[in-house]
């Protein structure tokens, strides 16, 4: 739910002023799409819960130097693509290790599902196995243009508003999501016929 122009000033110079109905207001109004983006980014339901808060901790710190004259979501989009990259550098640098005590991106724990598989394993078989085949593929893609397609899919950004947290002209922008878009589909494919 995006905010008027005019509320969102009020809303901004009320969370400069230190009010947490300020800040309570820019999460209402951004939280689910900034959650979205950070949930399909780090597949984990607790990670992006972290990393919403991690940019709730920014925004206090950088709200203040925040220029009117820009606009308010891409410049909030560009904290948020940053905390991603600092997130994906920590996690290339960490081991991963699978464990029954592991939780999915919602927060179940597998073991749990594992006990609760018997009616529609076959279902939740191949749904995991799309998932994974399309995490798999995303993480092929140029880093840029898999920010680019997050953001527009999943943080549900308007290509131009992308364009603005990039710093580069629109029709780029498009050209990048449709060659990642379609190097998806050919991945994705590609990915199924090796099964």
């Amino acid at each position: 739910m995006e905010m008027e122009p005019q509320r969102l000033r009020a809303t901004i110079a009320l969370a400069q002023a230190g009010s947490a109905d300020g800040f309570e207001a820019i999460l209402e109004a951004y939280g689910s799409r900034l959650y979205g983006y950070f949930l399909r980014t780090s597949r984990n339901h607790h990670d992006a819960e972290d990393l919403l808060g991690e940019l709730m901790l920014r925004l206090v710190r950088r709200l203040r130097n925040y220029d009117e004259r820009g606009r308010f979501e891409p410049w909030l989009f560009r904290i948020a693509a940053n905390i991603v990259r600092d997130y994906i550098r920590r996690q290339k640098s960490r081991p991963t290790a699978a464990s029954l005590s592991a939780e999915d991106e919602m927060g179940s724990p597998l073991a749990e599902q594992l006990a609760g598989f018997a009616g529609s394993a076959d279902a939740g078989i191949e749904a995991a196995e799309v998932s994974a085949q399309l995490n798999d593929a995303l993480a092929k893609l140029v880093p840029t243009v898999q920010q680019m397609i997050l953001l527009r899919h999943f943080g549900e950004m308007s290509f131009k508003e992308i364009a603005e947290l990039f710093d580069c002209p629109l029709g780029t922008v498009l050209a990048r999501v449709h060659r990642g878009l379609k190097k998806l589909r050919y991945l994705m494919d590609e990915s199924s016929e090796h099964k």
